[in-house]
This record gives C-alpha cells, sequence and structure tokens, in this order.
C-alpha cells in the first residue's frame, strides 16, 4: 500500500519523531540533503506525531519507540488502525528488542537501531517506500527467534493451543504453494534461495509472494515472517 499523495517523480516525504531535539536535527541534516527525500514535519512524542502525520501526508515515519505521552509502538498501532498510509520506520537499540518486536505487530515495516550509519538509514527508508522490508528476512527471524519462545511461554499450554488454532485458520485462502513459499520466507530465505529450494522460477515466488500479502493483508515481508512463526509453519527453537 502507497501513500496516495506520492508521485514517482516526487521526493519521499519523511516525519521525524523522536523526543530529542538533537536527535531529530540530525536526521534531518542528513535527509533533507538528499535529492530524493524532504521532511515536512516532525514531533517529539506519539501523541504530536498522530497530528503532524495526519496533517502532511508523509510516505515514511521514523518513529522512536520510548517517548513521553505516548510511545512509538502504541502510536503506530493507532495509525494502522485508521487507516493511515504512511509507512513506519521503528528506531531502536539493541536492549530493546521487545519494543521493536510489538511495533512490528502493530504494522510497523521495520527497523533500525539508532547508531546506524547515514548509508543504512538511507537505504532501509528507501527499502520500506518501495514496501519491501527494512532489514534482512534472515535478522528478523534471529530476533524472532529469541522473543516468540519467550511470548509463547507468557500464557497457559490451553490457551497457546487455541490461539495457534486462530493463527493457523488465517491461512484458509493460501494455496499449498503458497503456504510453502510463505514458511520460506519465514526461514529467512531471499526470492532466489526459494526459487532454488522450491524449483520454482523467481518470478513465480514475487507471483505468490504478492499474493500472500494481498489474501493475508500483510504489509511486507517482515509482516510475512511474523504470520510464518505466529502459524507454526516454521518450528521455534528448542
Amino acid at each position: 500500500m502507497t501513500n496516495p499523495h506520492a508521485a514517482a517523480d516526487q521526493p519521499i516525504r519523511l516525519v521525524l519523531v523522536d523526543d530529542q531535539e538533537l536527535v531529530r536535527a540530525g536526521f534531518r541534516m542528513v535527509l533533507d540533503a538528499q535529492p530524493d527525500m524532504t521532511v515536512v514535519g516532525e514531533a517529539g512524542d506519539g501523541l504530536q506525531a498522530l497530528d503532524v502525520i495526519a496533517a502532511t501526508s508523509p510516505d515514511v515515519v521514523l518513529m522512536d519507540i520510548r517517548m513521553p505521552r505516548l510511545d512509538g509502538v502504541e502510536a503506530t498501532r493507532r495509525l494502522q488502525g485508521r487507516g493511515d498510509p504512511a509507512r513506519i520506520l521503528v528506531l531502536t537499540t539493541f536492549d530493546l528488542d521487545e519494543y521493536a518486536f510489538a511495533a512490528l505487530k502493530a504494522g510497523a515495516s521495520g527497523f533500525l537501531l539508532k547508531d546506524c550509519g547515514p548509508g543504512e538509514l538511507l537505504t532501509a527508508i528507501r527499502a520500506v517506500h518501495a514496501g519491501d522490508a527494512a532489514m534482512a528476512p534472515s535478522t528478523t527471524r534471529r530476533m524472532l527467534e529469541r522473543l516468540l519462545p519467550e511470548l509463547a511461554d507468557s500464557g497457559t499450554e490451553t490457551a497457546a493451543a487455541l490461539e495457534r488454532r486462530r493463527a493457523l485458520a488465517r491461512l484458509d485462502p493460501l494455496t499449498d504453494r503458497e503456504r510453502e513459499v510463505l514458511a520460506a520466507v519465514g526461514r529467512g530465505l531471499t526470492n532466489a534461495e526459494i526459487s532454488a529450494d522450491l524449483f520454482l522460477a523467481e518470478a513465480t515466488v514475487k507471483t505468490h509472494i504478492g499474493r500472500i500479502l494481498a489474501k493475508l493483508g500483510l504489509r511486507d515481508r517482515v509482516h510475512m515472517v511474523i504470520t510464518a512463526y505466529e502459524c507454526g509453519l516454521v518450528g521455534r527453537p528448542d
């Protein structure tokens, strides 16, 4: 889903959301220097971000996690709830993986570490704007391998089984081949690797991925990985 306000020959419209003004200033300096990007708004917390995003119609939002009044996870959830087309790129640190996972579950399209270099930041923004994941699927998988066992242990076995059945029911619209492709994405395979593994043309893999996204209402590859884990298509580590 792309922002209807965006055009192919227009720069990527960005909103910066962080409670530290100095951090926003640093990002703005890098981003405004790019010919294909422009910062159209800033916010110091999640509540302000909701208003700024509604007023500026950005393509991509750089969203901090820990902020006063409303954190980045809840702000992301509210944006998704109101159907805002902006894609959310979460900013986090090594010790906040749980928050990053929560933000991905809420509808963010990827996450970056705050101390990433300018090249990584720009690549991630362009990837998210193009509808791709902002990080390698294998990196997402490693994070999920740490976090999902903890999430599974948080409830009773009966509750977990019920949740699994509900998750599996989501896959009913998929063909057997599409389930295989979803499982492969969940294992962190690239399109080329899926092509070799399933003996499919790479163009066919891309077609299957597009259909999976549409049938399950997923935003991008990151959320395909999450769904594959939630539905048990990819085994949790022992």
